[in-house]
């Protein structure tokens, strides 16, 4: 008999009158909250103009989600596909299933049209809002739990989740909570990209790069402990070895970039007055700049005027 587990929710939907509140939904909404909130901040730290984070969230979050679920229904079509299935499930998102790589990479494809309509180096926001991609993708995880998904294989530890839902498969039990370890290795990967952002002034996409090459590093072992179905290839799941190529692809920029294009960009949105604060908390406004110009030329002016009155005062001594 377990001591102790984490249980899983009765059911994944609250109904406000007729109007469904479904967790899944509400945990995605939140870290979509989250990310714009923390992109502003660090975009207005770099130089860059309150709201252009969102604005150009408009783009890529619906890519995102498109994106999130092709991914989903492509690698794993049969649920959807085959036979005694229902296609118009593919539609219904609200009940799970986004591939975080085809949210990513969609994703940018919208955040790149946003950019380009702004006339923003895409790099550049996504240095911006990559830590708060990584707190979203920590927020969303929790989704999972409302939906009874994605969880690891059999165990009896103490922080061990309960399944109690036995629909498409499942069998009551306790499991190892795999999206509580995710949510938690995606907060890690959040803060480490902010220090390192912080530390080493990544710039020119490096820090989004971390972001990735990070994060793959824990999905690929994470991705190993689930017991969900899954396709294979020599012995491992697909996931798994999109987190290798993922990663090899985000180190190799990483290493390129630092060659090519060291340091960080020193304008981010062309026309914006830069803050003051840059990722690590130093540097000078524009606006300071020119209160000191603008005092600097006050006291010139004062002199000037103050050697005209004694020239004066000189000039009336030698006619008395």
């Amino acid at each position: 008999m377990e001591l102790a587990f984490i249980p899983s929710p009765s059911r994944g939907v609250l109904y406000l009158g007729p109007v469904p509140l479904r967790g899944y939904a509400f945990c995605i909404i939140i870290g979509v909250f989250v990310a714009v909130w923390l992109g502003n901040k660090r975009w207005i730290a770099r130089g860059g103009r309150a709201g252009t984070v969102a604005d150009i969230a408009v783009w890529a979050v619906p890519f995102g989600l498109v994106g999130g679920r092709l991914y989903h229904v492509i690698t794993d079509y049969e649920l959807y596909f085959s036979e005694g299935r229902d296609w118009v499930d593919a539609f219904k998102i609200w009940e799970g299933g986004l591939g975080i790589w085809g949210a990513i990479a969609l994703g940018a494809v919208g955040a790149w049209i946003g950019c380009r309509r702004r006339g923003i180096p895409l790099p550049a926001y996504a240095d911006a809002i990559a830590p708060g991609i990584a707190f979203a993708q920590a927020i969303g995880r929790w989704g999972n739990w409302f939906n009874q998904e994605l969880y690891g294989k059999p165990t009896d530890l103490p922080w061990a989740l309960e399944i109690t839902s036995s629909s498409d498969g499942r069998v009551p039990g306790t499991y190892h909570p795999t999206f509580l370890y995710e949510s938690l290795w995606c907060v890690g990967v959040a803060f480490l990209v902010i220090w390192a952002d912080r530390r080493f002034r990544l710039g020119h996409g490096r820090a989004f790069a971390l972001y990735v090459a990070a994060y793959c590093t824990g999905r690929a072992w994470i991705e190993y402990m689930r017991v969900d179905d899954a396709h294979h290839i020599l012995g491992l799941r697909l996931n798994v070895w999109t987190a290798i190529l993922v990663f090899l692809l985000a180190v190799t920029y990483l290493v390129m970039s630092s060659k090519k294009r060291p340091g960080r960009e020193d304008v981010v949105e062309p026309g914006a007055s830069a803050s003051g604060d840059d990722a690590d908390g130093g540097g000078t406004s524009d606006e300071t700049g020119t209160d000191e110009a603008a005092a600097g030329k006050d006291d010139r002016i004062a002199d000037e005027a103050e050697a005209d009155a004694d020239r004066n005062e000189a000039g009336s001594g030698k006619k008395t």
